[in-house]
């Protein structure tokens, strides 16, 4: 694994010159570019989650290379195939990406197996992102379940780092059990930043665990919401989405002013492969990021 190498050069057209364009709907960039990366390091969160740095090769490309948070890239390991991945880090950073990976399939599993210098290509970013803009000025609600930190990820670190933008912030993370807590290294470090409070609860507890036990949805009860004021983003599993935005709209919050992420919906990043699509919504390139209101009128969505 550690000495794979693309078999073609990122090609270097005019365009290449230009700022990435993030409104893939109104025009589709070159998606079949790859820029050449290599692995910098991996760090194990859990058994079954590792979260890589990935440096893109050439310096030009990699200042080049932005994204908005909710966004994610497609990882090609030469050989073997790729996998779309949300981008867990901060946009600010131009050094490396930050991917959490989850040990699922034949391509996961042999990234899992890489070890740092494992050569890998990159195309994106793609897809739509979260509202950061739109929230400005607002109260903010960060909800996630198990790997759904990855994705939300780069929205914490957007609101962290751009703290004076937001009134108050709420982290809420839910997962099965602590061995599943993804970034607790992180956790008193945001902490620590004003005016963000963060709470962390697991469905079973088990020995040693001190903290709160149950689901997500029980942390909402003590939050004083101002509806009108408030944005929220939900990341997890589909299934959590009706549990949290239905407590959500009981808080007074409208379904426009909840968004989600359809990440684990993702395929070919393109809209070619019409695996992601839902009727005639490709979620590659209208999502993933979707209000409540659209996501819960696109059938079978969630």
């Amino acid at each position: 694994m550690k000495n794979l190498l693309l078999p073609y050069e990122v090609t270097k057209e005019a365009e290449m010159a230009e700022p990435l364009d993030f409104n893939r709907r109104s025009r589709l960039m070159n998606t079949h570019r790859v820029f050449k990366a290599e692995i910098s390091s991996i760090t194990q969160l859990t058994e079954k989650e590792k979260l890589f740095h990935i440096r893109i090769l050439d310096p030009a490309e990699r200042q080049r290379f932005t994204f908005l948070p909710g966004q994610f890239v497609m990882v090609e390991v030469p050989g073997y195939g790729e996998v779309p991945i949300s981008i867990a880090g901060s946009a600010s950073n131009r050094g490396f990406i930050e991917l959490c990976i989850r040990r699922a399939g034949m391509v996961t599993s042999v990234l899992h197996r890489a070890k740092a210098g494992a050569r890998v290509g990159l195309r994106g970013p793609f897809g739509t992102s979260f509202p950061v803009a739109m929230m400005k000025d607002h109260h903010v609600l960060l909800i996630a379940g198990g790997l759904g930190l990855a994705p939300l990820r780069s929205a914490i670190l957007h609101v962290t780092e751009n703290r004076s933008d937001f009134r108050n912030v709420h982290i809420l993370y839910g997962t099965k059990s602590p061995d599943q807590l993804l970034f607790d290294y992180q956790y008193e470090q945001w902490r620590r930043v004003d005016g963000v409070n963060l709470s962390i609860i697991v469905e079973e507890g088990g020995d040693g665990w001190t903290g709160e036990v149950g689901l997500v949805t029980r942390l909402l009860d003590r939050i004083p919401i101002e509806p009108d004021r408030t944005y929220a983003i939900v990341c997890g599993p589909p299934v959590m989405f009706k549990f949290v935005c239905n407590k959500l709209g009981e808080l007074g919050i409208p379904m426009r002013r909840m968004f989600v992420s359809l990440e684990r919906r993702m395929h070919c990043g393109m809209g070619k492969c019409c695996r992601c699509n839902i009727g005639s919504t490709f979620t590659c390139k209208d999502g993933p990021v979707f209000d409540y209101w659209t996501a819960i009128n696109l059938k079978e969505a969630i």
